[in-house]
């Protein structure tokens, strides 16, 4: 509920201060901060919002700071702080030039170099000239650790922050959603054709997620064209549940694509009484369990083929498919009913060994008991003839 915790702070603000005043200490060494925000000011240009953590940043240093596509080298030009009790991402009041800032603070950073930084990357101050690259080093490997550029399957992730990048991209991970590119910025080209190239192996990972971002003039456009998603949200919750429930849409429409080039197990009971012709096709009426259509073949309980469905009709009108339970006319191609059929005799429909798999491994819960019945005797006849393991 939060109750007591302002009381508890307090407790803590009054045990530091008894036992811990003189112990406290300022670090005089160069800056560290960290990048609140990216602005473009007028009169001033690109500045960054930046929180200094540690050590004294100075009007006459330079800094490194995290960028788009590298560590960027920058001269402060100047240094401006906002009023007390004034929050730097919206002051009130102007803010006040100064030439150095002591840690803990929020500072504005001017300077004409810093195109392209990334809010929450770190900034560090250079103490010597000789010491450049070795922070353009630390500068990249704490970006790097965070921004994802990977060869294998996945998504593509945007986030408006290093921070929120990381957020998102852990939040993702939990949920084992695999990303292929997890980057800042807007929604760019580039992107399209990531995800793009990850939907080329899964259909399913031709996907954009876009937290707090933008996307660049054209680019819904590009990605309708190239057959890729993209979903846009400032909430990360609602931006997993948008791409969940197109996923779980997917997913239901793949399989059931695939299960209709499946052919399914069914089985005909030759009614006595409903005999129409005998041969050139057949004509006969059934009862069905299970699942027949036109154009499956036929064999019978020693596993023998004896013909091939090729029409179904249920009351004199054409179907594509008749179901467990209903008595429908039948042609079937090959067979004459007396000789190698007889009336009353049972014929199942004819699996594929490879299709009897699928259905018992991939498909067995979107099967009907009928359906899984007649599987399972069909299953026993194949195996029973030798040929079906």
């Amino acid at each position: 509920t939060g109750e007591g915790i302002p009381e508890l702070l307090m407790v803590l603000a009054g045990l530091t201060q008894q036992y811990m005043q003189d112990r406290l200490t300022v670090s005089t060494g160069p800056a560290k901060g960290v990048v609140l925000e990216v602005r473009e000011e007028t009169g001033l240009g690109v500045t960054l919002d930046t929180i200094i953590y540690e050590g004294v940043l100075r009007k006459t240093d330079t800094v490194v700071v995290g960028g788009l596509e590298d560590a960027i080298v920058a001269r402060i030009r100047a240094l401006l702080l906002p009023r007390p009790l004034d929050e730097i991402r919206d002051p009130r009041e102007k803010f006040t030039s100064v030439d150095e800032v002591h840690a803990a603070a929020g500072v504005k950073i001017v300077s004409p170099d810093i195109h392209g930084a990334v809010a929450g990357a770190p900034v560090f101050a250079v103490d010597s000239p000789d010491n450049i690259e070795e922070i353009k080093r630390r500068v990249r490997e704490e970006v790097g650790a965070i921004r994802v550029h990977r060869d294998s399957s996945g998504i593509v992730l945007k986030a408006d922050t290093l921070g929120s990048l990381e957020a998102v991209t852990q939040f993702l991970q939990e949920r084992k959603v695999p990303v292929r590119v997890a980057d800042v910025g807007p929604i760019v080209k580039r992107d399209v054709l990531e995800a793009r190239a990850a939907g080329d192996t899964d259909p399913l990972n031709a996907v954009i997620l876009g937290f707090n971002v933008k996307v660049a003039p054209g680019i819904e456009d590009l990605a309708a064209e190239y057959g890729v998603e993209i979903f846009l949200n400032d909430v990360i919750y609602r931006l997993y549940d948008d791409y969940y429930a197109w996923l779980i849409v997917k997913k239901e429409q793949a399989k059931a694509e695939s299960l209709g080039h499946i052919v399914r197990p069914g089985k005909i009971e030759l009614l006595p009484d409903y005999i129409f012709r005998h041969k050139d096709p057949a004509i006969v009426g059934v009862r069905v369990y299970g699942v027949i259509r036109p154009k499956v073949g036929l064999i019978n309980g020693e596993g023998r083929r004896v013909g091939t469905i090729l029409q179904i009709q249920d009351r004199g009108v054409n179907i594509d498919e008749a179901t467990d339970g209903m008595e429908v006319a039948v042609s079937i191609r090959g067979p004459t009913i007396g000789r190698q059929v007889k009336p009353g005799e049972i014929l199942y429909v004819d699996v594929p060994d490879k299709h009897i798999i699928a259905l018992r491994k991939k498909f067995r819960d979107d099967l009907t008991q009928g359906e899984l019945d007649v599987l399972d005797e069909i299953t026993e006849i194949r195996r029973a003839a030798g040929a079906f393991v």
